[in-house]
């Protein structure tokens, strides 16, 4: 596996992990961070089944609406837990 390939695969991956481990302060609606994080699944998926442009069109747009998300849902915990307010 050369070294661009493997970077494929570990930046999702990363991601994802981070994404899931996280870990809920609150009743933070995590829905819209889930979806991304499926998009991500997608596109790795299509890669996988020979889908390669729209696979990684697919997961690098997924990986920008889970740090857009996963950003919002992070600074909505971090506003409940230092005002006690959602």
């Amino acid at each position: 596996m050369t070294r661009k390939l493997r970077w494929v695969w570990i930046a999702p991956g990363f991601l994802a992990a981070l994404a899931l481990s996280s870990g809920t302060a609150g009743a933070a609606d995590k829905t819209k961070v889930d979806q991304a994080t499926k998009r991500v699944e997608r596109g790795a998926k299509q890669i996988g089944q020979g889908q390669v442009g729209l696979g990684f069109r697919e997961m690098f747009a997924g990986i920008g609406h889970t740090v857009v998300e996963g950003a919002k849902f992070s600074g909505e915990n971090i506003k409940e837990f230092f005002t006690g307010q959602k």
